[in-house]
């Protein structure tokens, strides 16, 4: 069966046209419902938003933490390469230097590289004549030196805690920790300056001596 619109009638008179105080409370109650709605939705926005935040810290203190125990091995592997000592690569042009002075002033090479078992004691004795005076002739020219002890030798004395032990060196029974005490058997040399000459540009420190040639 169809309804029959035309016959709807609406009568406007019967419409209130002032609002009841229950009405005004059910605005008031839908407004109230609205705000909190709207504040709570807002709310869930700021944790969503918090979370996002907490998570993205949490990625990057993660990838701090393998960057810091890098860092931690990069100093532990620092402090082992400074507890090894490090060597010193020696040039080798001084040493040539000094070999020639002592070929030229002592015929030291020529003493040291002969064969002396087919020469006589006091023939060895000229010889190791000759080269002492070259040889102390280079050193006092070219080379200072001092006693790294000033004690006379065949006198006890005593080494303390943390004593140098580059500049002592200890024989016989060494046992336990210092302060120790002996003879002094040899006073030590250091040098306190060095002279040698100065090379010129170019010149081959590896030619200890020229040969020679008579014309």
């Amino acid at each position: 069966m169809a309804f029959d619109f035309s016959k709807m009638t609406v009568d406007l008179s019967a419409m209130p046209t002032t609002i009841d105080m229950g009405h005004a409370w059910l605005g008031g109650l839908v407004l109230v419902l609205l705000v909190l709605y709207i504040a709570k939705k807002g709310k869930s926005v700021e944790v969503e938003k918090i979370v996002e935040k907490e998570v993205e810290v949490e990625k990057i203190v993660e990838v701090e933490k393998p960057i810091e125990k890098i860092v931690e091995v990069e100093k532990i592997v620092e402090k082992i390469v400074e507890v090894e000592p490090k060597l010193k690569t020696a040039t080798p042009d001084a040493a040539l230097q000094l070999l020639s002075l002592l070929q030229q002033e002592a015929r030291f090479i020529d003493f040291m590289q002969e064969d002396l078992k087919g020469f006589a004691d006091a023939e060895i004795g000229a010889a190791a004549r000759v080269i002492h005076e070259g040889g102390q002739k280079v050193l006092n020219e070219y080379f200072s030196f001092a006693p790294v002890r000033s004690e006379d030798e065949e006198t006890r004395i005593t080494l303390p805690q943390g004593f140098n032990a580059s500049e002592v060196r200890l024989t016989g029974n060494v046992v336990g920790e210092a302060p120790f005490t002996g003879t002094l058997i040899h006073r030590g040399w250091k040098v306190t300056d060095i002279k040698l000459p100065k090379l010129a540009e170019g010149h081959d420190a590896s030619i200890v001596a020229a040969a020679e040639v008579e014309l």
